[in-house]
């Protein structure tokens, strides 16, 4: 049995909470109180050898800046996205405070309700270090059959992509496009992420498993994917500020896309899916961009 602090206690940070207190000593922490047995202080939390952190990815530089104090802690690192305001991926911020071999990320197919249900599942967790690869995989529950790679970029990229592609669904969805231009869509969604990745480094065999397909299916084709829920707002005309509200959480899509077409900018990349989906994120017409978008990549 081992000690494991998990950073956030959202909905993804208290399901993976229920999962590793299964067979481990588990406390949580989050940046505001909750009336939870095992809720201690972030001091305390960062005592622990094993952190997992949840927190989304927009707020991480700042908490790592002004929270983390690095002790030899192994961190798995259990958010999915870019940070819009430098196009850093999560690695790039992460490996300013650890090194390499203390680092480790989440990827794969994994609502953090059916986690909650115990309902099964498998995930990949990725790192440099593999030795901790396995570590972290131990800690998973039966019900969760835990991979290990090294391919850190493929997770990071697939994380982050695949929700911009299911707000992209959402819409095809809210628009009454049908099931053959929802799989077409997610589809070319997928080989726009694996072209993506390659820039990177990225691994083509992570894009094909859990990390790429098997979480790309799912959020893009779930109404409990919030990305998903995003897109059918804006099909039915809804502003973003009126989704936001309706969700009450974060929807990571909306600022990885801005963050993609930061990048795509910067390095003259062809992102047709994620560009139109910018595009409608700032005014236009759902309708008039995805009928137009199977035919262009």
């Amino acid at each position: 049995m081992s000690k494991i602090g998990v950073v956030g206690a959202g909905k993804w940070g208290s399901a993976l909470a229920f999962a590793f207190e299964q067979d481990n000593d588990v406390i949580i922490t989050s940046r505001t109180y909750r009336n939870l047995d095992n809720f201690v202080s972030l001091e305390e939390i960062l005592e622990c050898e094993y952190l997992v952190i949840t927190i989304p990815a927009q707020q991480i530089a700042f908490w790592l800046k002004e929270n983390f104090v690095f002790k030899n802690q192994k961190v798995l690192v259990a958010s999915k996205g870019i940070e819009a305001s430098s196009g850093k991926f999560l690695y790039d911020i992460y490996k300013d405070y650890l090194p390499d071999e203390n680092l480790a990320f989440l990827s794969g197919p994994s609502f953090a309700t059916e986690v909650m249900m115990s309902l099964p599942t498998a995930i990949v967790v990725n790192s440099k270090n593999l030795d901790l690869a396995d570590k972290f995989a131990s800690f998973f529950p039966t019900f969760i059959k835990a991979y290990t790679s090294s391919d850190i970029m493929g997770a990071e990229v697939a994380g982050a992509y695949k929700n911009v592609i299911a707000i992209a669904s959402g819409i095809c969805e809210g628009l009454n496009l049908g099931k053959n231009a929802s799989a077409s869509l997610i589809a070319r969604g997928l080989v726009e992420m694996q072209r993506f990745g390659k820039v990177y480094g990225a691994e083509d065999e992570s894009f094909l498993g859990l990390s790429g397909a098997g979480d790309l299916f799912l959020t893009a084709s779930s109404t409990m994917s919030r990305n998903f829920r995003v897109g059918l707002g804006l099909a039915e005309g809804k502003t973003l500020d009126e989704i936001l509200d309706e969700l009450g959480e974060v929807a990571e899509g909306i600022d990885t896309t801005y963050a993609l077409n930061k990048i795509a900018q910067e390095k003259k990349l062809y992102l047709p899916i994620a560009k139109e989906v910018y595009a409608m994120l700032n005014g236009k017409s759902p309708k008039s961009s995805l009928k137009n978008l199977l035919n262009k990549n």
